[in-house]
């Protein structure tokens, strides 16, 4: 029954009993991180791990890494040198003088034996079985592994269209789910029809559960366990689970049986779900699951009970994960106690069921907490009477569909897997994110890189098969693993060969393996007889030295050198006086790098001579750029030219600090550099770093000449007629150097303002000078004019006649009429 209040909220509760069922999901992903932590400190390598893994044998030896190689040339060791010194790494042994004729190296291959082809059927075409599609390639193949060589090959996966589907509908039926039972009655035809968009194959079944009958009913009557609804509700005894309906494709028949169940009751909240997916997961037969898509819908608007919850009836026997229907019910629901989280996953996994909890909001935090514990299971929002559950179901497979996860079986003991994703639109996945993709819809092709590498040979060097599926998919692929533990030439070995001191070993791969209770490099020894003051004489070099000169221990008569912290550093010798790591060093290297110590000597390569092999005899490096040997101004010594011109330097005797034209050659990069103008101002980054840049506040701070190397004054003239002063040299380092002083010498602004003053001032007063001249010369002809005037007005004679051309303005006419009278 729901709406059971509490003072501690269920979800929390729940929330917190999920970190304790889930302890050991937490463990064993911290032993995982310990595991990786491992790995990754210990994959910085500690010198040659192939010597300092003292081995005996060439089989010991390719068990050590990938690296290490085992020479099989008797005459290989030299005095002093133990048998383990056969097993080194592959360039070392070369550079000792073993032929690669006479290295044991195997490597690990790999053969295909079943590769199907994904299959390529669309939808509407001839049905096949579902035996007869295959969505993931290829499905058997055989890896020969050695340590610490991994091999790799590629998995493809692709959805296939029209692929069958059994789904299976497991009903909580307590009496708070009433109303949702209604809707299910006809959940059959409808989810039938939506399903066929999908697929042509879909197969459905039904299940239900209530409660262990032994729980919650302890104190109750009969009659109660009879109808434990109240009131006048008619409802079903209690029950654990019930298969009510096997996978069918009618439909019709799902709808009949739903609608003959009735609703039964208990009296807490959670339920015995658990114990219905147990049964659901393991009964294949009586549910009818085939190896096709596997879902179960898991309907409640409850909590559940786990694992302890059973201890309150009094069961105590954990869950055995076993199939317990007799009549389609579960029989050892009093017997047995509720499974774990842990428990489920792995029988879900093992069946390949994909799990779909379609839960009340209420129970939405909880179940979604179950969900990250449980691989390839959805969550969906249950309406309050399960209206909306066919949507839920297909939302909740288009979710799981869409995504594939592989997972692989347990490996064996020192066998480690990884995977490399490459999904849609070339997205790549590493770790954990390698082992999946998503946003696959159907026909789509995805494809894994899957490496798998050993770091031991198991016992008895057996082979192991482990096999790799993905999640919620029958499909798997079977890998066959066979180790190398023993090099090809331990099938010629020659037991009891007289070449081991008469039969005390096995001569194999060159050299002596012995049998119990000898020792020595030809088995020359038994153990209770390994000191004497008679062999040990034989380990002195002479009678004032030291046994093995202090550097190895006398092994029957015969001097075993020790190793060294650094195994790349060996003693050798017949009294261990030898070593190859005190020789001469040139620049703390080793014989200068050029070279190899044998006792004490640097024993140089080609082109290289002198006592720590730090002498060249090429020419290469004196070669200038003209081609010539130093420039033809010095001779080649020791790879490194000697100058003899003392005007010229530098590695190879081109640079000249005094000659003309250095100035002229450095100003814009000194220019740009000191002050930030000039042509090269926008790359000087770029153009102008090959100088080493010192300013100085004046002059006569400037390097002068007579220091011990040459240099070169300079001054030159800027774009704003200002001079910049600057000495250029290069040192006995050969590292150029330039010295500027900071502040340009340009001409002053005070001293041409008086200039350009007086300049002006001229100007204008030549200016009024001319306007006086002519202001002058206007007077002076004004004044003449005017005179002439004058004395013209005074010779002037005036004539008083009439003027004749004057006409008088008054015209007299006489009347002819007029008589005077």
């Amino acid at each position: 029954m729901r709406h059971k209040e509490s003072c501690c909220p269920y979800h929390e509760l729940i929330h917190l009993v999920f970190l304790f069922k889930a302890a050991d999901h937490f463990v064993r992903v911290y032993n995982e991180f310990v595991s990786f932590s491992t790995c990754f400190f210990n994959s910085f390598p500690e010198g040659n791990e192939c010597i300092k893994a003292n081995v005996k044998s060439c089989g010991e030896c390719i068990q050590v890494g990938a690296k290490c190689g085992w020479c099989t040339d008797p005459e290989f060791l030299k005095q002093g040198e133990a048998t383990s010194t056969r097993c080194d790494e592959l360039e070392s042994l070369r550079k000792r003088g073993c032929g690669a004729a006479k290295v044991e190296n195997p490597r690990g291959s790999q053969r295909v034996l079943k590769n199907t082809p994904v299959t390529n059927r669309n939808k509407g075409a001839d049905k096949l079985k579902p035996e007869d599609i295959t969505q993931i390639q290829p499905q058997k193949l055989t890896l020969s592994l050695r340590s610490g060589e991994p091999q790799s090959f590629n998995l493809k996966f692709k959805r296939a269209e029209d692929y069958p589907i059994d789904l299976y509908y497991l009903m909580d039926l307590s009496f708070s789910m009433k109303d949702d039972l209604e809707n299910v009655k006809n959940l059959g035809t409808q989810l039938m029809l939506e399903m066929a968009k999908i697929t042509s194959d879909f197969r459905i079944g039904f299940g239900s559960f209530v409660e262990k009958t032994v729980m919650p009913y302890i104190s109750t009557t009969p009659a109660k366990l009879l109808n434990p609804c109240t009131g006048d509700q008619n409802c079903t005894s209690p029950f654990s689970y019930k298969n009510v309906l096997k996978l069918t494709s009618n439909g019709r028949k799902f709808n009949t049986l739903v609608g003959q169940q009735q609703i039964s009751g208990n009296l807490d909240s959670p339920e015995g779900g658990f114990d219905a997916i147990m049964q659901v997961a393991v009964c294949g037969d009586d549910i009818g699951w085939r190896n096709v898509t596997r879902l179960l819908v898991f309907s409640t608007d409850a909590g559940f009970h786990f694992a302890g919850d059973g201890k309150l009836g009094g069961i105590v026997l954990p869950n055995d994960g076993k199939c317990h229907l007799e009549n389609n019910m579960y029989t050892m629901s009093h017997y047995y106690d509720y499974p774990s989280i842990a428990h489920l996953v792995q029988k879900l996994s093992d069946n390949n069921i994909q799990t779909i909890f379609a839960v009340t909001e209420e129970f939405q935090p909880v179940y979604k907490e179950l969900k990250n514990l449980i691989p390839k299971s959805a969550v969906g929002t249950l309406s309050a009477n399960s209206s909306n559950v066919i949507n839920l179901i297909i939302d909740a497979y288009n979710s799981l569909s869409s995504e594939v996860i592989l997972e692989n079986s347990k490996l064996p003991d020192g066998v480690t897997i990884t995977y490399q994703s490459r999904c849609k639109n070339g997205v790549i996945g590493e770790g954990e994110m390698g082992r999946k993709c998503s946003n696959i819809s159907i026909g789509d092709e995805v494809s894994f890189t899957i490496s798998i590498t050993t770091k031991q040979c198991p016992k008895m060097g057996k082979s192991e098969t482990i096999k790799i599926k993905p999640l919620g998919f029958t499909e798997e692929v079977e890998i066959a693993l066979n180790f190398i533990c023993e090099c090809d030439c331990h099938k010629d070995g020659i037991k009891n060969s007289e070449i081991c001191h008469n039969g005390n070993g096995t001569f194999e791969c060159g050299a002596c393996r012995c049998n119990d209770g000898r020792i020595g490099r030809q088995c020359e020894c038994s153990t209770n007889e390994v000191t004497s003051e008679d062999l040990d004489k034989n380990c002195r070099k002479d009678n004032g030295t030291d046994i093995c000169s202090n550097n190895g221990d006398c092994v029957c008569g015969t001097c075993e050198c020790k190793k060294r912290e650094n195994p790349e550093e060996r003693y050798s010798g017949k009294f261990c006086e030898c070593d190859n790591f005190n020789c001469d060093r040139s620049n703390n290297k080793l014989c200068g790098g050029h070279g190899r110590c044998e006792c004490r000597v640097c024993i140089c390569d080609t082109n290289w001579t002198g006592s720590a092999c730090d002498c060249s005899l090429g020419t290469t490096t004196c070669l200038a750029s003209n081609k010539q040997i130093c420039n033809g101004r010095g001779t080649c010594e020791c790879g490194t030219c000697k100058c003899t011109d003392p005007k010229f330097q530098g590695p190879t005797c081109e640079i000249c600090p005094t000659c003309p034209g250095v100035c002229t050659e450095h100003k814009e990069c000194v220019q740009c550099r000191a002050f930030g103008t000039g042509e090269k101002k926008d790359t000087c980054e770029r153009d102008c770093s090959y100088f080493n840049l010192i300013m100085v506040k004046h002059r006569n701070e400037l390097p002068q000449p007579g220091q011990a190397f040459p240099l070169m004054h300079c001054k030159e003239r800027d774009a704003d007629d200002c001079w910049f002063y600057y000495t250029y040299a290069v040192n006995n380092n050969t590292e150029k150097e330039v010295h500027v002083v900071e502040k340009p010498d340009c001409p002053e602004g005070p001293d041409i303002i008086p200039i350009v003053a007086g300049v002006v001032a001229g100007i204008v007063l030549i200016g009024l000078a001319l306007l006086l001249i002519w202001k002058l010369l206007m007077i002076i002809h004004d004044r003449r004019e005017f005179a002439k005037f004058e004395k013209e007005k005074m010779n002037a004679k005036w004539d008083t006649g009439e003027n004749p051309i004057y006409k008088s303005a008054v015209t007299t006419v006489v009347n002819p009429k007029y008589e005077g009278k």
